[in-house]
């Protein structure tokens, strides 16, 4: 029986981590969150970095217990036992995957769109979907990338390394073109208060979304269990340090108003920085968020594949090419669902989508890691979460209670008068396809 290969050592997990994480949200979200919070956008990643390394930690430990493939899916069932959970778990992370996936597609379907067509069209709407010239663009995006995905692991990294290597040269240059004029906007400035610092930091927190990824190609690293830990790290405090930089620069060089406006930020505080240099930003833009489609593409089809072995997906998602050592069928499943989900088109609403499923995942895996240490004190851990009290990980109970703040914020809105309740339609949507999941899996139990 074919299976997946062992191709991947230390540096391509670590460039692969950097690079799913730099190439999501900093160049597609940047614009949304300074909308939110003004100058004080640095703070919202800041906030964005603590809660992802709180449960970056946890992942890191967990992953040198059990370095499988569908990493949450394990963690869950190790930690509970319970078979539905693990799968509610997973559909979750599926979800917000594939709503990811086009949240960045049309990201760099926007600075596609504004570099070589200048306008956009709306073709019209079906249903809840609707579609434009963005939406076509991001759905061949998707395609192309999965047909890399379905070449082989091996050739998805190195591309991924090459686009990654692009990527952090554009932000470098952002940081540089934005150093002469640093110091000169309030860095604290907060026009919508605590509330507007939330809100952008619920939006800007996708730009952290690809730290867990690592772990969910476990079975394709070799020497996992010391090398996803040492690779989470490591991405984790590179890309803060050049999110924050560049968070500074941006708002340094453009009002935050007009970083809001712009389909194009990045491109916008380029060329205000340095004459001309705005469609240099915009041609690494594209390679950064296809960089960041084709990785997401990966770990989702390696989930849906992780599920399957264990029986809780139809087991045909888990079959391997024999000539390409990739499972293949999952692949091209995930395509077809992630181009539905592109015809949805508001980006921000995919972006709020993807991140409360991914809040909702990291709140499970961090309170399994805190079961695991008393469930599983004897089992072999090549790494451990700092910080603890006797068994008690304070950093993994941190970052559930920072996860749960960082959830309340899509139900609860500070606002002068009080605290107002609302269900934004990114809950609404979650909660109908968390509905959907339960139906799924007793179906499946049922055929089984």
């Amino acid at each position: 029986m074919a299976e997946l290969k062992k191709a991947l050592g230390l540096k391509e997990v670590t460039l692969y981590g950097i690079g799913v994480i730099l190439g999501a949200g900093i160049y597609a979200l940047i614009g949304k969150g300074a909308g939110l919070t003004g100058n004080s956008l640095w703070m919202s990643f800041l906030f964005g970095a603590l809660i992802a390394s709180f449960t970056g930690l946890a992942y890191g430990e967990l992953s040198s217990m059990f370095p499988k493939e569908a990493a949450e899916y394990v963690y869950v069932k190790k930690a509970s036992g319970n078979r539905l959970l693990a799968f509610l778990i997973t559909w979750v992370i599926l979800i917000a995957g594939l709503a990811a996936v086009a949240t960045v597609a049309l990201g760099f379907a926007g600075y596609f769109v504004h570099m070589f067509l200048g306008n956009s069209t709306d073709f019209g709407s079906f249903l809840f979907f609707s579609f434009s010239t963005e939406a076509f663009v991001a759905m061949g995006l998707i395609m192309l990338m999965s047909l890399i995905n379905y070449k082989g692991i091996k050739e998805s990294t190195w591309l991924n390394i090459v686009l990654t290597l692009i990527e952090v040269g554009g932000l470098l240059f952002i940081i540089f073109i934005g150093l002469p004029s640093m110091g000169s906007v309030n860095y604290f400035e907060m026009p919508a208060g605590i509330s507007g610092l939330l809100g952008a930091m619920a939006v800007t927190f996708f730009a952290y979304i690809g730290f867990e990824d690592m772990a969910n190609i476990s079975e394709e690293v070799k020497g996992a269990k010391k090398i996803i830990p040492k690779a989470i790290v490591i991405a984790l405090i590179v890309t803060t340090i050049i999110y924050i930089f560049v968070a500074l620069s941006a708002v340094s060089l453009v009002p935050s108003a007009e970083l809001a406006a712009s389909e194009a930020p990045l491109a916008l505080v380029a060329e205000k920085g340095f004459a001309g240099a705005g469609g240099l930003l915009s041609v690494i833009a594209l390679f950064a968020t296809a960089n960041t489609v084709l990785v997401f593409l990966i770990v989702q089809s390696r989930m849906a594949y992780g599920v399957a072995s264990d029986g809780s997906l139809p087991s045909w998602l888990a079959k391997i090419n024999p000539g390409t050592h990739t499972p293949y069928l999952a692949v091209f499943t995930i395509m077809v669902f992630s181009l539905l989900f592109c015809a949805l088109s508001d980006i921000q609403t995919l972006a709020e989508l993807a991140n409360f499923g991914v809040f909702t995942v990291f709140l499970v895996v961090n309170l399994a890691h805190l079961t695991l240490r008393y469930t599983k004190p004897n089992e072999k851990r090549e790494f451990r979460t700092p910080i603890n009290i006797g068994r008690f990980p304070v950093l993994s109970f941190l970052g559930a209670i920072t996860c749960l703040i960082a959830l309340s914020s899509y139900v609860i809105k500070l606002e002068e008068t009080g605290i107002t309740f609302v269900l934004d339609n990114s809950v609404l949507f979650f909660i109908a396809l968390l509905v959907s999941g339960i139906i799924a899996f007793f179906l499946m139990s049922k055929k089984h």
